[in-house]
């Protein structure tokens, strides 16, 4: 049985199975070695992802077989601010710093050998977010600041090293490139494909890090160049 990376987030993971994306990216890269599984939900917070994370785990365990990986995808939606277009998504950084641990301890305890990747709300655009809103914005103020997301960047990863779990910064490591804004995100906050692959390229890291890569994961079946050409099926007599 293949083991299984589960991706956990917001829209930026539902849409990752996208042309160009970073969830598709990753099942073609473990195409033989590992099954990606898809848990993203457009719009949720950590709040309402506390909620729902035992019934959005459903049938990822199968006949007792832990996933081999669960990245962890919120901090966008939370850090949008209170008073405007999209305040009923926001979540206070303290309780966003809680909901995020108990998702960890969560998934810790359910699966103690699975590798957890947090993720950091990603780097906001707001000329990108003002051309682009989330329904009316009668105030004429982005929804979401870069700033705030910084805050909770930096709290995700504080909560990531607390529980010695590993962590993406990709609000960092984006704007870390000239011309990020437009570059990487297509609406001031979700990804182009050139930032679906900084991302891809990051999990793949973590991943490795992790002793999760293509040279320590078996192949699913044999490959071609291990069939014997004289006898194929003696390959599959095992």
């Amino acid at each position: 049985m293949r083991p299984k990376l589960v991706l956990f987030g917001d829209s930026i993971t539902e849409e990752s199975f996208g042309d160009g994306g970073w969830g598709a990216a990753l099942a073609h890269h473990f195409s033989r070695s590992a099954d990606v599984v898809l848990r993203g939900y457009s719009g949720y917070n950590t709040r309402w992802a506390l909620r729902m994370v035992e019934k959005a785990m459903d049938g990822v365990c199968v006949e007792g077989k832990p996933p081999m990986a669960v990245t962890v995808f919120f901090g966008a939606n939370d850090a949008s601010l209170a008073d405007r277009s999209s305040g009923f998504q926001h979540v206070p950084l303290p309780e966003y710093l809680n909901n995020l641990r108990a998702i960890c301890s969560f998934l810790k305890e359910r699966w103690p050998s699975t590798v957890v990747i947090l993720i950091t709300p990603p780097p906001i655009d707001e000329e990108g977010r003002l051309r682009y809103p989330f329904g009316d914005n009668p105030s004429g103020l982005p929804e979401r600041t870069n700033e705030s997301a910084g805050a909770y960047a930096k709290a995700c990863i504080a909560v990531a090293k607390e529980s010695g779990i590993p962590v993406i910064d990709i609000w960092s490591k984006m704007q870390q490139f000239p011309n990020w804004e437009k570059i990487f995100l297509r609406d001031g906050l979700h990804f182009t494909a050139g930032g679906n692959r900084v991302l891809f390229e990051e999990v793949v890291e973590r991943l490795r890090n992790a002793g999760l890569s293509l040279e320590t994961l078996p192949a699913d079946l044999p490959l071609l160049y291990d069939i014997d050409p004289n006898d194929p099926l003696k390959s599959f007599s095992n």
